[in-house]
């Protein structure tokens, strides 16, 4: 479990909340695909749309190391601006995913979430700046560890041999009143092997 909320963590941290606690294997195992607006700063993050409607426009994240290393701190630092004051009953709709295996899909409650950060509700309208350190467990997968998967389509002849085992986390923010705060994705995220 702490893998999937390391997985999960810096996208979180940023919207502002953290981590899922449950697993749930059975859902669709289809990647989330998109090509979207980056968000600035040193961060493997995107936009999963046009964020001028979204009432957290984020300013920077940086992630020191980036990419993250096992066993390591991770150090999220995000500085942006609240629109509307966020209350309780405010959630999170959370994808984790490692290659094509979702490893958590679920509503979260946004204010029990951001506890995690050293946050809570309300969240008042104006400037937001987050500094969190994040242990990171030695135990991460890095992607020379992961799996191989083959496709064969017929109709074109081709065989195709892709390597599975990145890391992908999308997390949508809605009021209570399902107004949209922010949607963010990283995709492709990797854990290098760290040295001591």
């Amino acid at each position: 479990m702490k893998l999937l909320s390391t997985a999960a963590t810096f996208l979180l941290c940023v919207a502002p909340f953290s981590t899922a606690r449950s697993l749930d294997f059975f859902n669709s195992q289809t990647p989330i695909q998109a090509e979207n607006e980056a968000v600035k700063g040193d961060n493997p993050l995107e936009y999963c749309n046009d964020p001028s409607s979204y009432l957290l426009q984020i300013d920077h994240v940086d992630l020191t190391p980036n990419p993250p290393l096992p066993g390591k701190t991770l150090i999220i630092q995000a500085t942006g601006t609240l629109n509307e004051k966020i209350e309780e009953g405010a959630y999170v709709n959370l994808e984790v995913k490692y290659g094509l295996i979702t490893l958590v899909k679920q509503t979260a409650d946004l204010c029990e979430q951001i506890v995690n950060v050293d946050l809570e509700c309300p969240l008042e309208k104006g400037e937001m700046t987050l500094t969190k350190q994040v242990e990171l467990p030695r135990q991460i997968p890095p992607v020379r560890d992961s799996l191989w998967y083959i496709t064969i389509d017929v109709e074109i002849n081709q065989v195709m041999i892709n390597q599975q085992g990145k890391y992908t986390v999308h997390a949508d923010v809605y009021t209570k009143d399902d107004k949209h705060v922010t949607c963010l994705q990283a995709r492709n995220i990797e854990f290098k092997a760290g040295f001591m």
